[in-house]
């Protein structure tokens, strides 16, 4: 097939331009800038028409990642990339004719703050979801799914890869190492709250298969996991291992967490709305990151396995080996051809 792959200057959605590529697809990506990667490239914003027209014209499917992946910043910067980019690249892929749209959500679309435990891929909820990025993708999720039309015309699905990780990973295994390094990594409650994750390759993987297995899944969102829950404690401690940094050793009780990522909020907003650029960028922390290290949320991955018709091949342990891998210079990054 001919696809299109928003994001693909990400670790997720370069990992996979590439694996679809190693599939034998023609891989075009759209991105604002120039990258020199392998791919076809159309530079533009996916929120603009022209631009996203440009990108999809000749396509026969879409494989959308690109959104503002944040826990700050202000709701338009939100809403423009994340439901305003997605609406823009639904009617763009459809007027071109593409017949496939895989819209790459997340997991905190449909979480309200509880824990999850064995869940399975819930209803998006932009009214409960936590955070201006979970609402706005859960916005997008609605939108893409929405959009599956009747017959073959236009099929589309919503895969939701959670916490994905790898070697070069800037959003999550980077921002815990930075912390754990200056000392800004506590243990929210006593660490064991059961969490899972996705290494890169699997998410990668079960991405390609969403696209290629689309009548199986059309009209649907899944939940795509490592299925390998552990603690939150010893995950923490296992990636700054492997990255080298020190591992945390103090704890926060969970409702002090919650109430200081408030208080932190609280000192964003009003500057946020002083004059000149915003100082606080990165928050030491905030109620959604608060919720997130102290609620277990891990889910029921037989239906998507059976879907898919997939298994993830890189566990956590290799994940992790990879990291430190990539940490001694040794890594060049392979991925893993899907069934």
């Amino acid at each position: 097939m001919r696809v299109l792959v928003t994001g693909a200057s990400g670790m997720l959605g370069g990992a996979t331009a590439d694996l679809l590529a190693e599939r034998g697809h023609d891989v075009t990506v759209l991105q604002r800038r120039a990258s020199g990667g392998p791919h076809r490239e159309v530079r533009g914003d996916v929120a603009d028409p022209d631009a996203a027209a440009r990108a999809a014209a000749g396509q026969d499917a879409v494989v959308h990642l690109a959104a503002k992946v944040d826990v700050v910043g202000d709701w338009e910067e939100f809403a423009r990339t994340n439901i305003e980019g997605t609406r823009v690249l639904l009617e763009a892929a459809r007027t071109a004719g593409a017949r496939r749209f895989v819209h790459v959500s997340s997991p905190s679309v449909a979480h309200a703050g509880h824990s999850l435990v064995g869940a399975p891929a819930g209803p998006a909820d932009p009214v409960a979801a936590r955070g201006d990025y979970a609402r706005s993708k859960a916005v997008a999720e609605l939108l893409a799914l929405g959009a599956d039309g009747p017959g073959d015309d236009f099929r589309t699905t919503a895969v939701r890869p959670h916490l994905v990780w790898g070697p070069g990973d800037t959003q999550l295994v980077g921002r815990i190492v930075a912390r754990a390094r200056a000392g800004r990594l506590p243990l929210l409650g006593r660490g064991t709250a059961l969490i899972d994750t996705t290494v890169v390759d699997n998410a990668a993987a079960a991405l390609v298969r969403a696209l290629e297995r689309i009548r199986h899944v059309r009209g649907r969102a899944l939940v795509v996991t490592n299925g390998e829950p552990r603690p939150v404690g010893e995950l923490l401690a296992d990636i700054c291992r492997a990255a080298g940094a020190p591992t945390p050793r103090w704890h926060v009780p969970a409702r002090v967490g919650w109430l200081a990522g408030a208080v932190v909020e609280g000192v964003m907003a009003v500057d946020g709305a002083l004059p000149g650029p915003r100082r606080l960028t990165d928050p030491p922390l905030t109620r959604f990151l608060a919720e997130q290290l102290s609620t277990a949320h891990w889910f029921d991955q037989r239906q998507t396995r059976e879907l898919l018709d997939w298994r993830p091949q890189v566990s956590i342990e290799a994940g992790l080996a990879r990291l430190a891998a990539a940490r001694d210079g040794q890594y060049r990054g392979t991925h893993h051809i899907v069934p």
